[in-house]
């Protein structure tokens, strides 16, 4: 994928957030790796409006070109891409039942199959860190190992994945998923899988989204 491509996809991606809840005015940020660095949206600026020409180009060094400054969170984005090759795009936001989660700086635990998705038996809570910062970026990587998303405690969620349509299937999911942990809460303590459940129920996800065989 171009250049052009890429930045009309972030722009196509910050535009079906908004339309579905999962970022609400200038909140969450979004990224792709390009070249020797990622293009990311704009500092305080929403979906809303958003044009190709906003996309800002962030060197890996964090020198960054464009007419406007870069999220304030580019540190997690570009750390991400630095420490994992499998990543090629990463969703931030701050979706409400996912921060309601993370508020309570809870982990989800392996209460539906689904979790498979993301990487692991768990959606971990990475540990709190002002915005914006190294801390915060290096509590992520923590959380992040091994997975393809986490929450952020008192602040939302991330989610990598290997493009932008992959980042933003995950974000989705890991918002239903959050509701659904929510909603089992106030009934209740949720039943957890077990590790040979759960690990059965992995291994159908081989096979999960692929081509038929022929």
């Amino acid at each position: 994928m171009n250049e052009k491509e890429l930045r009309s996809e972030l722009v196509c991606i910050a535009n079906k957030l908004d339309a579905q809840g999962l970022n609400r005015g200038t909140s969450g940020n979004l990224s792709a790796r390009f070249a020797e660095g990622m293009l990311i949206t704009p500092s305080g600026m929403g979906a809303e409006g958003l044009t190709e020409d906003d996309i800002v180009f962030v060197h890996l060094d964090g020198t960054s070109s464009g007419r406007w400054q870069p999220s304030s969170e580019w540190l997690f984005h570009r750390d991400i891409y630095a420490q994992r090759a499998d990543a090629g795009a990463v969703v931030h936001t701050h979706s409400l039942a996912a921060t309601a989660l993370a508020c309570l700086r809870r982990d989800i635990p392996p209460f539906h199959y689904m979790i498979a998705l993301t990487g692991g038996d768990t959606i971990r809570c990475a540990r709190y860190a002002t915005f914006g910062t190294q801390e915060l970026s290096d509590h992520a990587l923590l959380a992040l190992k091994d997975r393809k998303a986490c929450l952020l405690a008192n602040h939302g969620m991330i989610a990598a994945g290997k493009d932008l349509a992959e980042a933003f299937r995950i974000t989705v999911e890991v918002e239903t998923l959050s509701e659904m942990y929510l909603r089992a809460l106030q009934a209740g303590e949720p039943v957890l899988l077990t590790a040979d459940e759960f690990r059965a129920a992995q291994s159908r996800f081989a096979s999960y989204g692929k081509p038929a065989q022929r």
